[in-house]
């Protein structure tokens, strides 16, 4: 009789963590601080096979994930799904909502900020076009009095 590996596996809570950290882009003295420990506490969970539920919870609204996604998090780092969210500080990250299956949609928040980014020159240049426009039809109007 063949058991299934996968079924019977048990996840790296701590390996979790630290992949979830890294993709969310969030360094460990972040956590540290989030937790009230030391940056070299948080290396040590990251490399713990479990973390004590307590901990567990801490650290999952840190990185401002479910708890059972750290939990149930599979091995290959491309079966994870990142949203967008805004944080109370009004900073936007990429946050990490799910597993998804095998159409697998990952949207970076950098390449967002760079289209935001665009965006806005865009508006800044057809802004700046009507100013100058405006400017010479001020001009016109003073020349047309003198």
């Amino acid at each position: 009789m063949k058991t299934d590996n996968a079924a019977t596996k048990k996840k790296h809570q701590g390996r979790n963590v630290r992949r979830l950290r890294q993709a969310l882009g969030i360094k460990q003295e972040v956590i540290a601080s989030a937790l009230n420990i030391t940056q070299q506490a948080v290396s040590l969970y990251e490399q713990k096979q479990e973390i004590d539920d307590d901990t567990l919870v801490k650290i999952a609204q840190a990185l401002n994930v479910s708890v059972e996604l750290i939990k149930e998090l599979e091995e290959d780092p491309a079966n994870v799904y990142i949203e967008n969210n805004t944080f109370e500080n009004g900073s936007q990250v990429g946050a990490i909502v799910g597993v998804m299956g095998e159409n697998t949609t990952i949207y970076n928040p950098i390449e967002k900020i760079i289209e935001l980014s665009n965006e806005k020159t865009a508006l800044y240049e057809r802004l700046l076009q009507v100013e100058k426009e405006k400017t010479a039809l001020l001009e016109e109007l003073l020349k047309e009095k003198k």
